[in-house]
């Protein structure tokens, strides 16, 4: 059995077993994705989001954070009502959600727009949101890139610290607020029914609205994933360009070293993929040019 076969024979035992205490049954349940959580399609519009052991807490929150945005009309996804939840199988947490009515990726200008709503909330004062930690599981990520050589982690580990640093002494720049922690286009879809939906709340909490507006600045100028006239369309209807602020490359550098431990850890289960993660290593390195680089996605 593959690595990656064994992480779906894992998480389909978390379903089975999470599903049975609430009298599902998961017979027939669908793999949607199996990534940083394993998402599985049950029968009746009910979808089960599985987490990487000790996320209990995040999951916990991320439920709080989707019935409060209900609360106040922002539109995203929602979590299965009448359920307590999150369910815990060994260190897993397991959520129960509605699933989506069929949808494709939103647009930058979608983007813009969510992000304009859910800036302009005052914090909840029901439950406690968090502070943004951009560093969040990098370093547990670093120490488990099994493909990677001592010398690599090494470098990565030097950065981690470099860039702690630059974070602590960022300038001054717009008030804080709730962001949603990783506000790239994957994570807003638009519903054939016509609406705009914000996906994966599981780092919303309160710190400097330019970190969420850094990653469309990310998805244009470091990937080239979306046009400029894209991104103009994105900070006029926002109204800010994160990119005129002193500590945007700051905030750019940490997103781009967020987005290569992702592919080391997704190598680590999936060797096929530490091309792609070499390949980040050595623009993040300066050895590959000017942006924009040539990054593929991972799942």
């Amino acid at each position: 059995m593959t690595q990656t076969s064994d992480a779906e024979a894992s998480a389909w035992a978390t379903l089975d077993m999470a599903g049975r205490r609430l009298g599902l049954d998961p017979a027939g349940a669908e793999l949607i994705r199996l990534g940083e959580n394993a998402l599985y399609r049950l029968p009746g519009g009910i979808v089960a989001r599985i987490s990487r052991v000790g996320q209990f807490a995040a999951a916990a929150r991320e439920v709080a954070v989707a019935r409060w945005l209900e609360a106040h009309h922002v539109p995203a996804v929602q979590v299965w009502p009448d359920v307590d939840q999150p369910i815990e199988v060994d260190g897993r947490a397991v959520t129960w959600w509605r699933e989506l009515p069929p949808h494709q990726q939103g647009t930058a200008l979608m983007v813009a727009t969510t992000l304009r709503s859910l800036h302009d909330l005052p914090p909840p004062t029901e439950f406690d949101i968090g502070r943004l930690d951009p560093f969040v599981r990098l370093a547990e990520r670093i120490d488990r890139a099994a493909t990677l050589d001592e010398s690599d982690r090494a470098w990565m580990r030097a950065r981690l610290t470099d860039l702690r640093a630059r974070y602590a002494a960022l300038p001054e720049g717009l008030p804080e607020t709730v962001v949603h922690g990783d506000a790239w286009i994957g994570n807003v879809v638009s519903t054939d029914d016509g609406d705009v939906v914000l996906l994966d709340l599981e780092r919303c909490s309160v710190g400097p609205p330019e970190w969420d507006l850094t990653s469309t600045a990310v998805k244009a100028f470091t990937l080239a994933g979306i046009t400029a006239e894209d991104y103009g369309t994105f900070v006029r209807v926002y109204g800010h360009d994160v990119t005129s602020w002193a500590g945007f490359e700051t905030l750019r550098d940490i997103r781009e070293f967020r987005m290569t431990c992702m592919a080391a850890q997704v190598a680590a289960e999936n060797p096929a993929r530490r091309d792609e993660v070499m390949l980040r290593l050595a623009c993040l390195r300066g050895e590959l040019g000017p942006r924009p680089w040539p990054w593929t996605a991972v799942p």
